[in-house]
């Protein structure tokens, strides 16, 4: 039988337990080395060089595209991911198969099957995938988020206003608050401009959801939602505003 040594890198417990479990019982894989954050990973799979990696995307430390980008050999790679919006960038990278979380078994035995047909792909070509990626994020169309052990896709248009703080973001939208564990400057660069505004250093709006705007004694537009909730514009974002009126 093929068997090809595995390592994984992921940062959430409960998604390391599963991927553990997952390749101790594939015949086909044999794990050697695991890390939580992308410095570990960087320097595990150097010093291990194992030939297949499953590699989730958004780390601490590190993110996947940038362990990879720095590995001075090309393994085969799997992305892991709970954010289905870099299904394109892993395939645009050569990966073999792309996990979006959570997975089922049978979702990783086809992932595995994969893996046993493909061949190890060019360094170079890599490199020229990952200098784009980098440069060039898709637009972002749904995320997943997780609500009383659910997962499950949100859309962007669903979505009617974020707040954040540097590492975790709130998503409002149908009437809930979801917190995801990415910052609010990295969802915007995927979010289409026309329809979403940084109002503040720490809140994006829907403008779809928006009922109207009025300014406040500081000539700064107080932006009223649907929902009810008034949320403050900066002055950058007054001024923007008030320039895309009509």
């Amino acid at each position: 039988m093929n068997m090809k040594t595995a390592f994984f890198a992921e940062d959430e417990p409960l998604a390391r337990d599963v991927l553990r479990d997952a390749i101790y019982a594939h015949p086909s894989l044999r794990l050697v080395g695991e890390a939580a954050d992308g410095a570990s990973a960087l320097e595990r799979i150097e010093r291990l060089r194992p030939e297949v990696v499953f590699m989730d995307i958004q780390m601490p430390e590190m993110t996947g595209l940038e362990v990879l980008r720095r590995l001075d050999y090309l393994p085969q790679i799997v992305f892991t991911t709970a954010y289905d919006q870099y299904a394109v960038t892993a395939f645009e990278l050569n990966a073999v198969d792309y996990l979006l979380k959570p997975f089922t078994q049978a979702r990783f035995a086809a992932a595995v099957g994969r893996l046993l047909e493909g061949p190890i792909h060019e360094r170079d070509t890599l490199g020229l995938a990952l200098a784009a990626a980098t440069n060039a994020p898709a637009r972002l169309e749904r995320i997943l988020v997780r609500d009383r052990g659910r997962i499950f896709p949100l859309a962007v248009g669903e979505i009617e206003y974020m707040k954040s703080d540097s590492k975790y973001t709130v998503i409002t939208a149908r009437g809930q608050n979801f917190l995801v564990r990415i910052g609010i400057s990295e969802l915007e660069a995927q979010l289409d401009p026309a329809r979403f505004v940084r109002i503040h250093r720490s809140t994006l709006v829907n403008l779809d959801f928006v009922e109207s705007m009025r300014a406040d004694e500081q000539s700064q537009l107080q932006i009223h939602m649907r929902d009810g909730t008034v949320l403050g514009a900066n002055r950058d974002a007054s001024k923007l505003l008030r320039d895309m009126a009509i």
